[in-house]
């Protein structure tokens, strides 16, 4: 299980929301989002073959990052 920071923009069949946990069981699994649906405030778990993650607002939410914070991103998420 992995948090994510920042979280990630992602487009699910209940709509836009921000993916904040990665759970990964291993490479005969998929991994798994856990992600809030922006418009309701729902919690959803969706399995990698249903999730998109959101180009423009993620290019957006790592711009916004400090230099030293956006290296440690990169750093933190090379191993995926």
């Amino acid at each position: 299980m992995m948090q994510l920071y920042p979280p990630i923009p992602m487009n699910t069949p209940k709509g836009e929301g921000f993916a904040h946990v990665m759970l990964d069981y291993g490479p005969e699994s998929d991994l798994y989002w856990v992600v809030l649906i922006t418009d309701t405030g729902e919690i959803w778990t969706y399995a990698n073959r249903y999730v998109r993650a959101s180009k423009t607002s993620l290019w957006v939410a790592l711009i916004q990052l400090s230099p030293w914070r956006l290296q440690r991103f990169c750093l933190v998420n090379a191993s995926l």
